[in-house]
């Protein structure tokens, strides 16, 4: 577990390294879309671990999230000084309606989940019924036949 989250801070520090290469060399930010999707996945992927809990090291995972922090800090910079005007709060609104939908997918999934765990629960009642009524109708019809074989 430690592990992973090594490897996955390794992930967000190689690509802000690398935004920030590119920003030095004369690059837009703009032309750093792949690095930033790395960073950015790699941070919630942390986050998600850190939320969840459970990790065995918290005041690690605690120290790892405040580097990305301070490493967000400096992207915020500078989308707001080398980014176009108004850059920082678009990606503000943009990360708050992927969360948005990413959160409405989960539902989704979840409600389809539960949809389809209730059409198993019918399919089986239904085929329960289905079973109990063949018995109930070959009990009678094997009552029948012995009584007429009785009287017969």
């Amino acid at each position: 577990m430690i592990l992973e989250t090594i490897a996955i801070v390794q992930t967000a520090n190689a690509a802000i390294g690398a935004v920030k290469e590119l920003i030095g060399n004369g690059q837009d930010l703009m032309s750093c879309g792949k690095q930033l999707g790395e960073y950015f996945n790699a941070k919630a992927e942390i986050q998600s671990k850190a939320n969840r809990g459970g990790s065995g090291n918290e005041l690690e995972m605690f120290f790892e999230l405040e580097s990305l922090k301070q490493q967000e800090e400096e992207l915020k910079t500078m989308m707001i000084y080398q980014g176009r005007a108004g850059m920082w709060d678009d990606w503000l609104q943009f990360q708050a309606d992927q969360k948005r939908l990413r959160e409405e997918e989960k539902k989704r999934i979840a409600l389809e989940k539960i949809k389809k765990q209730e059409k198993l629960k019918n399919i089986a009642l239904i085929g329960g019924l289905s079973l109990l009524v063949i018995v109930l109708v070959a009990g009678g019809i094997y009552g029948m036949v012995s009584l007429a074989n009785m009287n017969g």
